[in-house]
Formats: structure tokens, C-alpha cells, sequence
């Protein structure tokens, strides 16, 4: 069997095989693999000439290719959004908050308030943070 259709061979295993992983190495190291068929093909070299240009290739194609592939096909991390986004920013007080009454101003919206504690109470004008949202109430706490 002529060493082109052995490198060909090892280089679709390792694609299918990337298809189980998702991790993007064994997808470069085939891409190694076919280079290495392809000049095994056109050039005839010996089996390890065919060798090194399998590791020069993944080598290159694991340092170059890789990371930007990976950043570019994974989900952006670290972005928050709705409600969870609206944690921890700051609020103006703007009708009494106390146990069960309240409203703040939240990134230019009104949303109903109630304190962290149950004990707190806090006048119009003052800033809070919001701790959390329950359902459509903004629990906050007094900035220090």
C-alpha cells in the first residue's frame, strides 16, 4: 500500500475522530496528516521526509490556526445579560424603600424596590446597589 494512502488514511481517522472531541488538535494534526499524503503523493519522499513534514505542519497549524479558529467557534464568555446584568450596578431611590414599598431608578427604568434586609429603609435620593432581581422587584442595598 503506498505510504500517500496510508497518510490519507490516518489523516480522515483523525478528523472523525475530531468529531467526537470538538477540541480543534486532532482536526490540525490530520491537516498535518494530509499535507504529509500530499507530498508523499507528489513527491515521493522517503517515509521520513513524509514524517517531518507531519510535525512541521501540526506543529503550525496548532499555533497559527488553532487559537483564533477556537476563539472565533466558541460562545462569548463573561457576557451577562437581562436581569443578571442589572446586579450589582447602582440606583437612585426615588420613592421610599422599605419593606414592602419602593421604587428606584435603574439604567433610566423605574422598577419597584424592597431592601436586603427587611429593617433597612431608604429616602429618595440616595444610591443603592441592586443585590438581585426578584421577579420584577430590584432587592438593593445602601452604598457605604
Amino acid at each position: 500500500m503506498p505510504a500517500a494512502l496510508l497518510w490519507l488514511i490516518f489523516a480522515l481517522g483523525l478528523a472523525g475522530a475530531e468529531a467526537l472531541t470538538g477540541d480543534m488538535s486532532l482536526l490540525m494534526l490530520g491537516g498535518g496528516a494530509l499535507a504529509a499524503a500530499a507530498t508523499s503523493w507528489l513527491l515521493n519522499w522517503p517515509i521520513w521526509a513524509d514524517g517531518a513534514v507531519f510535525l512541521v505542519v501540526s506543529v503550525l497549524l496548532l499555533v497559527l490556526v488553532r487559537p483564533p479558529l477556537r476563539r472565533r467557534l466558541s460562545a462569548a464568555k463573561g457576557i451577562t445579560t437581562g436581569v443578571q446584568a442589572l446586579e450589582g450596578k447602582n440606583a437612585l431611590v426615588v420613592d421610599r424603600v422599605a419593606r414592602d414599598e419602593g421604587q428606584v431608578k435603574l439604567d433610566g427604568q423605574m422598577w419597584t424596590a424592597r431592601p436586603f434586609d427587611d429593617a433597612d429603609v431608604y429616602e429618595p435620593g440616595e444610591l443603592v446597589t441592586v443585590m438581585r432581581i426578584d421577579g420584577a422587584t430590584a432587592v438593593v442595598w445602601k452604598n457605604i
